[in-house]
């Protein structure tokens, strides 16, 4: 946050949340306190996504032409709010990227009932004011760090599609359908099956060429159960965001537990599932690996199962272990040491 000569944060400061979906965002400005009433007042707008200049222009027009002073607070959702995240910061705002799991818990504190956009910009507005020291300003990632970011998307988008080819090559050929159609996916397949290769491989080598990300995906793969897959999404995550400890990596990520008191699941504690499904699905496979080949997570699945925990349970215990000492050889600079001998 911007700070005054006395190292104190600045007065005045002006809030705006934001909800950014696919094609539109909500931006909530908590404006000022009635002098009677003494409650405050917002004002809000609803954009189109992409129109990023008219955004910006409204805060200008409508908040005042000092951007220092404006705290834009967002949520991560995918890659939606990645364009005006950018813009924003450039124009000079203060933008913050706000922990999903922290608003949710501040808005059920204060009693915000609705789940709606509008609501959801509202409750980053309050937060942000309310507790503007929980907040960091964000700062862009490096060149390569966004662009690997975005092939490491595409790689993942490749994947589904060839899988898709495949599920239909298995149906065709289960009915009987014709050489030329079968031809036409296994040409698909093929073709996929080349450029995921060579993406791979592109990324594979952008990696080693810079030395820090080098040295890390070599630290991340002497842990058993981490292979070619998962290094390259968490040598890309932990360059691109900064984690103060390994607990935060798992609130990212969505593998905190949360106990369900309504509905089906009433009385089950499961994961949180918010952050990037994306790296959860292959934390998931990989934690299957290690829980039959790295002894350390391997001994607290048993562990845990003898406990009366439940196998979906113990392998999400597992998948936040596997965080954790991804983060901690990565911050140690060392070589994976197995606590079980």
């Amino acid at each position: 946050m911007t700070l005054n000569e006395k190292g104190e944060y600045k007065e005045m400061m002006q809030y705006v949340g934001v909800d950014v979906s696919k094609e539109k965002v909500d931006v909530c400005w908590l404006r000022s306190k009635d002098s009677e009433s003494g409650k405050t007042k917002i004002k809000t707008k609803v954009f189109k996504n992409r129109d990023f200049e008219i955004i910006t222009k409204w805060l200008k027009d409508t908040i005042g032409e000092d951007f220092s002073n404006i705290v834009v607070v967002l949520e991560p959702t995918g890659v939606y709010h990645e364009g005006l995240t950018y813009f924003l910061h450039e124009a000079g705002l203060q933008v913050c990227i706000g922990n999903p799991s922290d608003a949710r818990a501040y808005a059920k504190s204060v009693g915000f009932k609705h789940k709606t956009d509008k609501e959801d910009a509202k409750v980053l507005a309050y937060y942000a004011s309310h507790e503007p020291r929980n907040l960091k300003v964000w700062e862009p990632e490096p060149p390569l760090v966004r662009e690997l970011k975005a092939m490491l998307r595409r790689l993942d988008a490749l994947d589904k599609d060839q899988q898709r080819e495949i599920n239909r090559l298995e149906a065709s050929e289960i009915s009987g359908a014709s050489l030329r159609v079968t031809d036409s996916i296994r040409g698909m397949i093929d073709a996929l099956e080349e450029e995921i290769q060579r993406l791979k491989q592109d990324i594979d080598d952008r990696i080693k060429k810079d030395p820090v990300l080098a040295k890390n995906r070599e630290l991340l793969q002497s842990i058993k159960g981490v292979g070619d897959v998962l290094s390259r999404e968490m040598v890309v995550l932990f360059a691109a965001k900064k984690f103060s400890d390994a607990k935060q990596v798992a609130v990212y990520l969505g593998l905190t537990p949360v106990f369900r008191d309504s509905g089906t699941q009433k009385g089950k504690t499961v994961l949180s599932k918010l952050g990037p499904a994306r790296i959860r699905a292959k934390l998931y496979m990989a934690a299957v690996v290690a829980g039959q080949h790295n002894m350390d997570i391997k001994r607290q699945k048993h562990r845990l199962i003898a406990n009366g925990k439940s196998k979906m349970a113990a392998l999400g215990a597992a998948m936040r272990k596997l965080v954790q000492i991804c983060y901690g050889v990565v911050k140690n600079q060392q070589m994976y040491q197995p606590q079980t001998v």
